[in-house]
């Protein structure tokens, strides 16, 4: 991976945002790394041009997971990411809102600049029943992701970002 290339970091708990972070990826095709939260490190945020942020949103936060990741690697890359690009995109049960604010909140301590919209794709879960259950997102959402990723991918390609 080289600087200038996209990193994008998952976490998924039903399937749905797994889904959205492999469409991205395969939009950015090889200008992009994909890891799962739980394998970031620091030296990994580091070595990335910039960052898709993809999880859930559970109990109007980001999920557990995605927070961890941050936790575990805000300090060591403080201060050294300044100005690199990020997007986001959140699988939600109703809104989306919280996890997106929270990540926008982490970022905006790192200094990242966000370069595309964010993302919220709508999954309408809201019985415990609905909520726990694999999840199959819309083929049209999926392009979407595929295209932001591929969007991504070639800003910091250009260095546009």
């Amino acid at each position: 991976m080289t600087v200038q290339d996209l990193l994008i970091i998952w976490h998924s708990r039903t399937g749905a945002s797994e889904a959205m972070a492999r469409a991205a990826a395969r939009g950015a095709g090889d200008r992009a790394r994909l890891m799962a939260a739980q394998e970031v490190s620091p030296d990994d945020i580091l070595s990335a041009g910039g960052y898709l942020f993809v999880c859930p949103e559970n109990l109007a936060s980001m999920s557990g997971m995605m927070k961890e990741m941050f936790d575990r690697c805000y300090y060591p890359v403080l201060g050294r990411i300044e100005g690199r690009a990020f997007a986001t995109i959140i699988a939600a049960g109703s809104d989306g809102e919280g996890a997106q604010a929270q990540i926008d909140r982490i970022a905006k301590g790192w200094r990242l600049k966000r370069v595309a919209d964010p993302v919220i794709v709508n999954m309408k879960a809201q019985t415990p029943e609905e909520i726990l259950a694999p999840k199959t997102v819309p083929e049209e959402r999926l392009d979407e992701c595929a295209t932001l990723g591929e969007a991504l991918a070639e800003g910091l390609a250009m260095g546009v970002f």
